[in-house]
């Protein structure tokens, strides 16, 4: 039953059997213990006030077949997933209490991984990232203090595998749906003269996507070296990732939806010949590698500490076949041909991204008896160049080759230092205080953002208490500011605020043998909140504004329940009220008072259950559901912008054969995605725009929505050999 009970992390209550609980004079206990170093000033356990989740890498096995990391969270309490191909490989996001992924706090290892300039996480930069995690939390609100980008409705951190002691290699295929295929080759050499492990992996994977010619190729590395003895562990990691997919990130109105629902309008023009083609690349195309050196020292028995050195480097581009366009854009010189003026041309451009992101974190930890004090910060440095190439064009005037249409630099830097600590006043009471300090300096020269140079100092206190009544209930109430910087697609709106949240949260948690019950209930009170609008930027970026107050109230539940020994099922519901409050909008013309109005992709709830089913040791098959309500894709309360609630179901199994020769086990897996085939759709954009040429002398407002449909049954059958 260790599988069974392992995955019920999955609904969030990792309280018994988590990393934090398990018994540290055991073998495992302390490989286990010596990696979460590499995290423990970012984490919580239940003696927290914080509301979290943990997943494990014996939770996600059954299902990691090629998905991405955020279709893996997908049955996390108050967790909305969505992937822009439609079947989980490619372009993928998360959104959590209704809060899209820039406003979710990502860290692997406790190095910020949210892009600096968009604050977003791009998970498909680095394929197949699951095969190499050992363990993520998910904190939801604004959690505890942790490096990047500030937290304003989830903090993620992932740990990367822990060492271990036995050699073995791994060899992992799947085969799916829409010509879906991923290979991964894992190895470890094990612990070699006790102190050094040399681990890697290699993945590709590859998918033609549900929406027409979605596709993806992804390739991914990762390779780690660990040193350790008693009192030293030291990681050096270098991973990273290919990707070229098929843009999809433009949606379908509600008509094409109805009729054509896999239609992809990325890279259509008209031929000399009036015909309809599509632009074979018309794809990203994009690199990342990110390197860390972490060096973790027991300094005494109470003293601990970990610094850590970070580098990634980012580059790449979109490509677009863009027809007709205007010579000014390129700056081309207006030609005449045949006597006539010309001024415009089809011609393919490439917008390319170039970065470094590099810096330091580092944290002191002291724990002993009733204190468990935590001193640490980062710095760190983001450089961006953004250009643009014409690489061919029907008619380019004057133009030379590889000339930049635009070119545009960026800079950010940005310094966090945070205290933090739990002290237990007796048996049963214990308090916390986190109090951090984050400067943030921003330049860029972009067209779209203007001349920008900014700077953002922010104070983030954080406060709480815990009651553990008995050994099976704990109880805790937590108040935490954060505020936040605006990113560089806010700039496109004007001259945006940087926003302020005040968040409260109550908890009860309950443990058994048997039952397990988490229930919190939680404010979160917003000044100047940054709400997506419901457009896209011409990038397909979400375009985002400030309003004046907001508020998200909410209550969530989730629970693990064990029926006998071989079922166990682990429901979970969150369910909330999202508004701006006396939100103002101007419609025909005229400024008009709408009152307390939803906030954009905030459904007012979201429920989640995983049944599983283990007649043995080796079989283990789970039904996992999810629904998530209807909600709106702007902040006016516009029908047009609506998202119709729905529901999903999927079927795994997993099943071991062990094996006493070199083999030592095959593990089968199989995932059917929406079994019941439901015409699913989890994101799409709205947007409004002054129409004054179709009424001269009035002007009418004019809406439109786009729409993004996922796939119906779909399946991955996956084989793992293990050495």
């Amino acid at each position: 039953m260790k599988t069974l009970f392992t995955t019920m992390a999955l609904c969030g209550l990792a309280l018994v059997g988590s990393a934090q609980e398990k018994p540290i004079d055991s073998l495992e206990g302390k490989k286990i213990v010596l990696d979460e170093v590499l995290v423990q000033a970012i984490r919580v356990t239940k003696e927290f006030p914080i509301t979290f989740s943990n997943l494990d890498k014996e939770a996600i096995a059954p299902r990691n077949l090629g998905q991405d990391i955020p279709i893996l969270m997908n049955f996390l309490p108050a967790v909305v997933t969505t992937s822009d191909a439609g079947a989980g490989i490619g372009y993928t996001g998360i959104r959590v209490r209704g809060s899209d992924a820039t406003r979710v706090n990502v860290t692997i290892n406790g190095v910020p991984y949210n892009d600096a300039e968009s604050q977003g996480t791009f998970w498909v930069n680095m394929p197949d990232f699951a095969s190499s995690t050992e363990s993520l939390q998910l904190q939801r609100g604004v959690g505890t203090s942790t490096n990047g980008a500030g937290a304003f409705g989830a903090s993620l951190n992932l740990l990367t595998d822990a060492f271990v002691e036995e050699a073995y290699g791994r060899v992992s295929s799947s085969i799916g749906s829409f010509n879906t295929l991923r290979n991964n080759l894992k190895f470890s050499t094990g612990l070699l003269n006790d102190h050094v492990e040399i681990s890697g992996r290699l993945s590709r994977i590859t998918s033609d996507g549900y929406i027409d010619r979605a596709s993806s190729k992804l390739d991914a590395y990762f390779l780690q070296g660990t040193y350790k003895d008693d009192n030293t562990l030291v990681k050096a990691l270098l991973f990273g990732g290919h990707e070229i997919t098929y843009q999809s990130w433009f949606g379908i109105d509600a008509e094409t939806l109805r009729t054509d629902r896999t239609f992809n309008p990325a890279g259509i023009y008209t031929d000399e010949n009036g015909n309809t083609q599509f632009y074979d690349r018309e794809e990203d195309n994009y690199k990342q590698d990110h390197f860390q050196l972490h060096w973790n020292e027991s300094i005494s028995p109470s003293w601990s500490s970990n610094i850590a050195f970070h580098y990634t480097r980012g580059r790449g581009y979109f490509e677009q076949f863009r027809e007709d366009d205007d010579f000014a854009t390129y700056g081309f010189e207006p030609l005449t041909i045949n006597g006539e003026a010309v001024n415009t041309t089809d011609l393919i451009r490439r917008r390319w991204l170039d970065n470094d992101f590099y810096g330091t974190v580092l944290s002191l930890n002291h724990k002993k008896e009733n204190l468990d004090l935590i001193i640490g910060g980062g710095y760190n440095v983001y450089k961006g160049d953004h250009f643009g190439e014409v690489i061919w064009a029907r008619f380019a005037g004057n133009s030379n080759i590889r000339d930049r249409y635009y070119d545009d630099n960026s800079t950010k830097t940005d310094f966090n230092s945070y205290v933090k600590a739990n002290y237990k006043l007796d048996s049963k009471w214990s308090i916390f205080g986190d109090l951090q300090y984050r400067g943030v300096s921003y330049e860029a020269n972009g067209e779209d953002t203007g001349l920008v140079d900014d700077t953002f100092n922010f104070f983030n206190p954080k406060a709480g208490i815990t009651f553990n009544l008995n050994q099976g209930n704990n109880f805790y109430f937590s108040y935490a500011v954060a505020n936040r910087e605006p990113n560089r697609n806010d700039y496109e709106n004007g001259n945006p605020k940087p926003e302020r949240l005040n968040d409260f949260e109550l908890g009860w948690r309950y443990v058994s043998p048997d039952f397990q019950l988490n229930t919190n209930m939680y404010y979160m009170r917003y000044k100047d909140q940054l709400v997506l609008t419901g457009e896209l930027n011409d990038v397909g970026a979400p375009l985002r504004a400030n309003v004046g107050d907001s508020y998200r109230l909410g209550l969530e539940i989730d629970a693990n329940i064990k029926l006998g020994n071989k079922f166990a099922v682990q429901p979970n519901i969150a369910l909330s009220d999202n508004r701006n409050i006396d939100f103002v909008f101007q419609r025909d013309g005229e400024l008009e008072d709408l009152g307390n109005t939803h906030i954009a992709y905030s459904p007012n709830i979201v429920a989640g259950n995983i049944l599983s089913f283990m007649p043995n040791e080796n079989l283990q098959l789970s039904l996992l559901s999810k629904f998530v309500g209807k909600q709106y894709m702007g902040n006016i309360d516009s029908e047009t912008s609506v998202l119709e609630s729905y529901s999903q179901t999927d079927f795994n199994v997993q099943y071991i054969i062990e094996t006493n020769s070199f083999v030592k086990s095959i593990v089968l897996s199989a995932l059917v995605n929406n079994i019941f085939d439901e015409d699913i759709v989890s994101n799409g954009y709205f947007f409004t725009f002054d129409d004054d040429f179709s009424n001269p002398g009035s002007i009418s407002t004019v809406e439109g929505a786009g729409f993004y449909p996922q796939a119906g049954i779909n399946f991955i059958l996956g084989a793992t050999v293990n050495f």
